[in-house]
């Protein structure tokens, strides 16, 4: 019988190999950093959750914005975009779709607290303005009083 060897097997052989599925995650990933590193080189000011890539179509590449206003600021850059991804892919894609998305910028609702557990009024700045109430018009000085209370009441 044989003996098996002992020698550890390569495995970044699977990445760089020309077929399989392991590959060709490999090449996808890289083309996807390459394709968001040239809107983040273009758009700098925009902020990375504000928008994502997320399909390939025949000759284009869909990009998701949270809102109108993401989506025109790529609209202002979109030839400069289509220009380097050009460059990138030999011509292959050539043009991008901007898409609204406003789900993806939902954020999943808190829970709402009441004025007196989410009060950030000292007892020294509620006195404070008690102070300044005694000077103040009616309307005003009722106000103050019920923003004073507030820290009054630690």
């Amino acid at each position: 019988m044989a003996r098996k060897s002992r020698i550890p097997t390569d495995m970044s052989a699977l990445f760089h190999s020309t077929s399989g599925t392991l590959s060709q995650i490999a090449t996808k990933t890289n083309f996807l950093t390459q394709l968001s590193d040239i809107v983040r080189q273009i758009c700098p000011d925009l902020p990375v959750e504000a928008w994502k890539i997320a399909n390939f179509k025949a000759n284009a590449i869909v990009i998701e914005v949270n809102s109108a206003v993401w989506g025109q600021r790529l609209q202002f850059e979109r030839m400069n975009i289509c220009r380097e991804l050009s460059a990138l892919t030999h011509n292959e894609f050539n043009q991008i779709e901007i898409k609204l998305s406003p789900v993806r910028s939902r954020l999943p609702e808190q829970k709402r607290t009441t004025t007196e557990a989410k009060s950030n009024i000292s007892a020294k700045t509620a006195e404070q303005l008690m102070q300044v109430a005694k000077g103040a018009p009616e309307s005003l000085r009722k106000k103050l009083e019920k923003l004073a209370a507030h820290g009054l009441k630690k």
